[in-house]
């Protein structure tokens, strides 16, 4: 018998408030699943943490097994990164507790809570902060990321709106992080993903924005789209702060291929009249929007495109501008998608995320207008390669095009050179905030950032 495997077997259980859940327990399967239905990886535990407490419990019991560590709260990461083979998953879901204060506008927000019940607590009050695009996502992994969303041009990064967070160190200690209480790690902790710590609760600055934004819309023919992606090239870098267009190549379930323009306006809904006009003037669409929509509805506007349990796949990159030739080798690239689910989508930066200096927060590519990436979304197991290789391809053929930056939100499994390329001039720093805070790599299932030591 491994007799190390039998002293880690003897070790006191790990306790929780919360439930654990093991290999061979009822709900085993179901419990290590994530978003992603490309991921099969089997942990020898799944922690459901009640509370912060649960979290140090966690991380301490880890430590003491040598446990490979995985931290899910929404489980969205594209490769997988909150669950792991052998290992504990520290799952934060179950921690949803919301406190909104109106008149400050803050929000003191557990890290279970996704987006789109994040966006209902604020919204119940008019205010917002930056979330994301997809209602199910986590809001940890998010705002620890960076964090774009169709408030960002206005309002910053969700992880610029940050005040405050709290976390378990690699220690199991309970830290508060912000300007004036261990303000080297509030700087990592915005844009420098689940390196240092396991954030329990994040304290937000919110805006009030009302209830809906007026929303511009247009749909162009695929025979139409190098001209109308030349349009939206240009619209997006000339617009607006209160501006935000995203686009995206896509098939209906007919097999039609189109290019559809979706922009939406922070601020009274004259003004925006006037700003997303072009957006429904220009070309021949075959159809288009401009209407006040309710901001939830926006939000969660994409839900349906990216359900659980599919099959995802990207590869990302930041563009400063969309050249006429990145539009050709898209067009020609997006055409042989294996999968009508697939997509091609521009998110839209700049503004005021633009505005922050670089070394303000360990989030670093502030000068990018756009990222870029092709989605692989498919159902059948027997297809991976095929869709994988497409993204793949794609993503090569711009690749002359981009900025060489990558956010790392977006990130698959793809070396310590992207890795570097998504914190440029800040990856030094954050290495050694690394050193510091997390020397041996505990957490080191995420976006990682290696110590040196």
């Amino acid at each position: 018998m491994d007799k190390s495997h039998s002293r880690r077997q003897a070790a006191p259980p790990l306790r929780l408030k919360g439930d654990l859940v093991r290999e061979g327990d009822a709900g085993y399967d179901e419990a290590r699943k994530v978003w992603n239905g490309a991921i099969d990886r089997r942990p020898a535990m799944i922690a459901y943490c009640a509370d912060a407490q649960d979290v140090v419990e966690a991380v301490r019991f880890a430590r003491s097994r040598t446990f490979p560590v995985a931290v899910r709260s929404g489980g969205h990461n594209v490769a997988g990164l909150s669950v792991c083979d052998g290992g504990i998953v520290i799952d934060l879901s179950r921690m949803k507790r919301i406190d909104v204060n109106p008149l400050r506008r803050t929000a003191r927000a557990e890290a279970g809570l996704s987006l789109g019940e994040f966006d209902r607590a604020t919204q119940a009050l008019g205010l917002a902060t930056t979330m994301g695009v997809n209602g199910d996502t986590g809001i940890a992994g998010l705002t620890l990321g960076g964090g774009f969303g169709k408030l960002g041009r206005k309002l910053g990064l969700t992880c610029d709106n940050l005040i405050a967070a709290e976390l378990v160190t690699a220690e199991g200690k309970l830290l508060r992080a912000s300007p004036t209480e261990h303000p080297d790690l509030f700087w990592g902790l915005r844009g420098g993903g689940g390196n240092f710590g396991i954030v329990t609760a994040f304290e937000y600055q919110l805006h009030a924005i009302g209830t809906s934004l007026l929303v511009a819309s247009a749909l162009h023919p695929y025979d139409q789209a190098r001209e109308a992606m030349r349009f939206y090239d240009h619209f997006a870098r000339d617009a607006a702060d209160e501006v935000n267009v995203d686009a995206a190549l896509l098939t209906l379930p007919s097999g039609d291929r189109f290019f559809s323009i979706s922009g939406s306006y922070v601020g009274s809904h004259d003004d925006g009249e006037h700003a997303l006009a072009p957006l429904v003037e220009f070309g021949s669409p075959v159809e288009t929007r401009l209407a006040p929509v309710p901001y939830l509805k926006i939000q969660s506007g994409g839900d349906g495109l990216f359900p659980r349990g599919r099959r995802y796949y990207w590869k990302a990159q930041f563009q400063h501008q969309i050249s006429i030739g990145a539009i050709d080798a898209l067009l020609h690239a997006y055409a042989k998608a294996p999968s009508t689910s697939s997509l091609l989508v521009f998110q839209h930066l700049g503004g005021a995320i633009a505005r922050v200096p670089v070394s303000a927060s360990a989030y670093a590519n502030r000068d990018a207008a756009f990222d870029c990436f092709p989605i692989a979304i498919w159902d059948d197991p027997a297809d991976d390669d095929r869709n994988m290789r497409w993204a793949r391809e794609l993503w090569t053929a711009i690749r002359p095009y981009s900025t060489g930056g990558v956010y790392a939100n977006n990130l698959g499994d793809e070396g310590e050179d992207r890795v570097r390329d998504a914190y440029g001039e800040n990856y030094a720093r954050l290495v050694a905030l690394k050193e510091k805070y997390d020397p041996t790599n505990f957490f080191r299932l995420n976006q990682n950032i290696k110590p040196t030591t």
